[in-house]
């Protein structure tokens, strides 16, 4: 996929040298780039590279250790991250944020209905008349391929594949501008994967949302992915445009990940 970045655009978010130790145990260190508006970056490594403590510090989940990421807010102006007060980052996730986990369930209430799912980000954000929240929600059901008639059941009645599709439907009806994606289609079987990221692609390239995915899988980052980043022991031993670093890969480690996968 080639970049949609305009020369003349801000970023969205910068980052600059994000260090994060759990203790005397590194999670990652130095880590810095900017991501911009429309842009798909994919962080890859292998478990224990630093992936996943990457992306929870930029989704303001985890404190750093050092280093500062900062959004550019809706009225333009670059905020550091751990300078907001807790209603400005909850108020971020709820509306300009979104986050889709690996597994659905850490990111949909099980116990209320589909439609729900979907309204109650809505309703975060101050909707407040019944038919139109219920009216979103049908769209955006039907949007993500969810079936309209199920509107009213539990997620759990569903397949892991269609609550996947519903937390997407739930992250996406308030329009973010940045979605954070951990593993998207982990533990998806083959044909469904593929369905939802075909279905992803679109909405992203549809909403011209800014999205940082993490992922073990080469083949989700080369089909989803614009730059890419390779993690190893909490650094970044690559990175640049996805089919550029993945079709001649530099670092020894990147042609280690990029073999394992041919070989397979």
């Amino acid at each position: 996929m080639s970049a949609p970045i305009d020369p003349g655009e801000a970023p969205l978010l910068s980052v600059e040298r994000l260090t994060r130790f759990y203790g005397e145990r590194l999670g990652c260190r130095d880590v810095s780039f900017d991501l911009y508006p429309g842009e798909v970056l994919a962080v890859v490594g292998e478990s224990g590279s630093g992936k996943t403590t990457l992306l929870n510090c930029l989704a303001a989940r985890m404190k750093l250790s050092s280093g500062a990421v900062r959004y550019r807010m809706r009225d333009g102006e670059m905020r550091d991250l751990a300078a907001l007060g807790e209603a400005e980052r909850r108020f971020l996730m709820r509306t300009d944020w979104g986050f889709v986990h690996q597994n659905p369930a850490d990111g949909l209430r099980m116990n209320v209905s589909a439609g729900a799912n979907v309204g109650e980000r809505l309703m975060a954000i101050g909707e407040r008349n019944y038919g139109e929240i219920r009216g979103s929600a049908h769209d955006w059901l039907s949007r993500v391929e969810v079936p309209t008639d199920r509107i009213d059941d539990s997620p759990r009645a569903f397949s892991g594949g269609m609550r996947q599709r519903l937390q997407i439907a739930r992250n996406l009806v308030t329009a973010p501008r940045l979605v954070f994606m951990d593993e998207p289609t982990g533990g998806l079987d083959v044909s469904v994967q593929a369905r939802l990221l075909d279905l992803i692609r679109a909405l992203v390239a549809e909403l011209r949302m800014a999205a940082l995915v993490v992922t073990h899988d080469l083949a989700v980052a080369r089909l989803l992915s614009h730059r890419i980043m390779v993690m190893k022991e909490g650094r970044v031993v690559e990175e640049g445009l996805t089919d550029r670093v993945l079709d001649d890969p530099q670092r020894p480690y990147t042609q280690l990940l990029v073999s394992s996968i041919l070989q397979v």
